[in-house]
């Protein structure tokens, strides 16, 4: 029946646009009316009382006299407007400053922040001597001046001794959105001083320049086209360890040796990579609310003209007759990560279904 109403409306709008003159025509309803300006005939102004004082009346919209001709006829063309000038795109790397602390907000997930800014530095003669990507840090090695690269030597001010410096990347308050920090310490040249990491920066002017540096570096990058290491994203907060477990009702248990913040980015991604619909999600709870019935690609697409005028794509009742809406739920449990999936609050899912869900989602972290 579907079917048949589109064939029938796609019929009438063929046989309708064969005499369409009461449509485009001169006369039509959506008729040409570009000229129209042409017939507006000028009225003299409102008067009022005399004795009635008001502020003096200037026209709202005043005709300028180099386009009013009152001696144009015959069809007029209306020009095309002038492009406009685009504005530069917001910056995907911003710097934010409070009374004792500056960082960078990028408008990335964590692993790719913590990916591009990790190649910045080794982009810039950094070798990267320590990574903990499960939490968000990479500390670079002992180096001199002669070992990094010029302009950033030179931007830095940097004179004789060592440096290293320690990146940590934070998710952030939004989705998909990371903050940056970095320190360094400074040492004598050939020293083995064991320096530790101070609380409030040794150096906050070198500090400053080296975050302005990093955020120009990654801002470039991003405008260049570049992209960080695939393996390094990955890495960034896949957990070190995923066991697929049971727990003591018997319903399977997906256990990440990671925090919670990184546990819930890593099954948000491998949800996606799943090709898992997620239709919405809450955080303070960490609980991903999922539809099994619908790929995780369908999300943002849109059907056709033509596909919703033959029925190609389905209807909203087609889609709920057929939903199975889960609940993945996100739990840490003594400095590790438990994923559970439900039916809803007070129901486990069946064993099948959460044994496969949770198996998809094991082959995704791992």
């Amino acid at each position: 029946m579907k079917r048949l109403a589109g064939l029938s409306t796609l019929a009438l709008i063929i046989s309708g646009t064969s005499g369409c003159g009461w449509i485009w025509g001169e006369d039509g309803y959506f008729r040409d009316r570009g000229s129209d300006y042409l017939q507006a005939q000028q009225v003299p102004p409102m008067e009022v009382p005399s004795d009635v004082e008001l502020r003096p009346i200037e026209p709202l919209l005043p005709i300028p006299q180099q386009v009013a001709d009152s001696r144009a006829t015959g069809e007029y063309e209306v020009p095309r407007p002038q492009r406009l000038v685009a504005a530069d795109e917001v910056s995907e790397y911003s710097l934010q400053t409070s009374e004792d602390a500056r960082w960078l907000v990028a408008t990335r997930a964590p692993s790719q922040a913590w990916a591009a800014a990790r190649q910045f530095f080794t982009d810039n003669g950094f070798e990267i001597a320590e990574e903990r990507p499960q939490t968000g840090e990479f500390v670079t090695a002992w180096q001199t001046r002669d070992q990094l690269a010029p302009a950033l030597v030179r931007n830095l001010g940097l004179g004789e001794g060592e440096t290293r410096v320690r990146v940590r990347v934070e998710p952030g308050v939004q989705r998909d959105t990371s903050e940056l920090f970095l320190i360094s310490v400074h040492r004598p040249a050939n020293s083995t001083a064991d320096v530790a990491w101070p609380e409030t920066p040794a150096n906050a002017e070198r500090d400053r320049v080296l975050l302005d540096e990093l955020q120009a570096g990654l801002n470039s990058s991003t405008a260049q086209g570049g992209s960080a290491s695939l393996l390094a994203e990955r890495e960034f907060d896949a957990p070190s360890r995923v066991t697929l477990i049971e727990a003591g009702s018997g319903e399977p248990v997906l256990q990440l040796d990671t925090d919670f913040n990184r546990g819930w980015s890593s099954v948000g991604r491998a949800l996606a990579a799943s090709d898992i619909l997620v239709e919405d999600l809450d955080r303070s709870l960490g609980v991903y609310y999922v539809n099994l019935s619908e790929g995780a690609a369908n999300l943002d697409e849109k059907p056709g003209f033509f596909s919703r005028l033959f029925g190609g794509a389905p209807d909203r009742e087609e889609i709920e007759a057929r939903a199975e809406r889960y609940q993945v739920r996100v739990t840490d449990v003594g400095g590790k990560v438990q994923v559970t999936l439900d039916k809803d609050l007070n129901t486990v899912a069946p064993a099948e279904v959460s044994g496969r869900v949770l198996n998809m989602l094991k082959d995704n972290l791992d």
